[in-house]
């Protein structure tokens, strides 16, 4: 035990009794293999003493270890050396006579052995990259609404499904106040991470003076675009709706900012597609938007979506497209919002089963 521990300068991990036996276990200070070291009994026929154990050391100095251990007094059958068919190696004795062998990397162990160590640096960065990822995921998700405001007069949901971990969509439910609800919906330019960072930086935005919202629309939309335009890159821009619903006189006030037109299919089944009334957010200094009014009524369904839903294409090539949104929203009117937004994203997976290419977000409010 002393000769492992003061001359190969090994860790002593186990020393103890077992059934009137000594029993000793060390190990390299960098190995994962222990060594058991038991005292020899009396009659025993086979002892394994004054043998070759089998057993070798690989380092990665053999040079450096023969000089560190020759110092220590370990005794060497020969300086290390290289035979023919390759590699660097010497052997060694214990007190005991038992042998040892000491090996070196060759090139090609080398070789193998640094992409072995790239391999698992790779691996572990890939799962630490995962675990961010799912950490984002989870951050992200709690900045979708966790609370619907009281609307008395319209039944309303919304679902954001990302194609990766985390996306560039959102949706968001804003009590304006004086029974006055936001209803608004996103798209970065962009998908993964940076996208998703620009659009938490959107939403906080959004959320932090929405109090002007009800009072002001313009102006809170202006500031909006402001602070997304001052805290982003050149090139970055997100494509916006912004509607506030009266829940007492039923009125749809909103701007559409570059975004994708909003549906409104009436109770009669005539359709009114709400196009773009100011430029998307965050790629113009000076800019200014004009919004409109659609009077709702019983039996309306206001549906806003983004391109995730219309864009998604099949094995053929072809794009889900509006017509197709609007056929599934043709034929599942009669169902809750909630139900409705699930019907509209099973026609979409079922149109194209294979991986989602884009985030899916989708928003519809019924009136009651």
């Amino acid at each position: 035990m002393r000769f492992y521990l003061d001359q190969l300068r090994f860790r002593l991990i186990v020393d103890q009794h077992v059934a009137g036996i000594r029993w000793i276990e060390v190990a390299p200070p960098d190995g994962t293999a222990n060594i058991a070291l038991a005292q020899a009994m009396p009659d025993s026929v086979a002892q394994l003493v004054g043998r070759d154990t089998g057993i070798y050391f690989i380092t990665e100095d053999i040079e450096a270890k023969y000089k560190e251990w020759r110092s220590c007094g370990v005794r060497f059958e020969s300086p290390p050396n290289k035979p023919q068919w390759g590699g660097i190696f010497t052997r060694f004795e214990d007190p005991d006579g038992n042998s040892f062998g000491l090996a070196g990397f060759d090139e090609l162990t080398l070789g193998v052995e640094t992409r072995r160590r790239a391999l698992v640096q790779k691996l572990e960065a890939e799962r630490q990259a995962e675990r961010e990822l799912e950490i984002a995921r989870q951050v992200q998700a709690r900045l979708l609404p966790q609370r619907m405001p009281e609307a008395r007069t319209l039944d309303y949901a919304g679902v954001c499904l990302p194609a990766r971990h985390v996306g560039g969509d959102c949706y968001d439910f804003l009590d304006l106040g004086q029974r006055r609800l936001g209803l608004v919906i996103g798209d970065i330019a962009g998908k993964g991470i940076a996208a998703a960072l620009l659009m938490a930086n959107l939403q906080a935005n959004l959320r932090s003076q929405c109090a002007t919202a009800a009072e002001h629309p313009n102006q809170f939309l202006q500031s909006v675009n402001q602070l997304f335009f001052e805290n982003t890159a050149d090139g970055d821009y997100a494509t916006f709706f912004f509607s506030e619903y009266d829940d007492a006189s039923r009125r749809l006030r909103y701007a559409n900012c570059g975004h994708l037109p909003a549906l409104l299919l009436r109770g009669d089944g005539s359709l009114e597609r709400l196009h773009s009334t100011a430029t998307v957010l965050g790629l113009f200094d000076k800019w200014d938007c004009t919004l409109e009014e659609r009077q709702l009524f019983p039996g309306d369904t206001l549906v806003l979506y983004t391109d995730g839903a219309t864009e998604s294409f099949n094995d053929s090539g072809e794009e889900f497209g509006d017509h197709r949104l609007i056929e599934s929203l043709h034929n599942h009117r009669a169902l809750s919002p909630s139900a409705l937004i699930d019907s509209i994203v099973a026609d979409v997976r079922n149109f194209n089963p294979h991986e989602q290419q884009d985030d899916i977000t989708l928003l519809v409010g019924r009136v009651r």
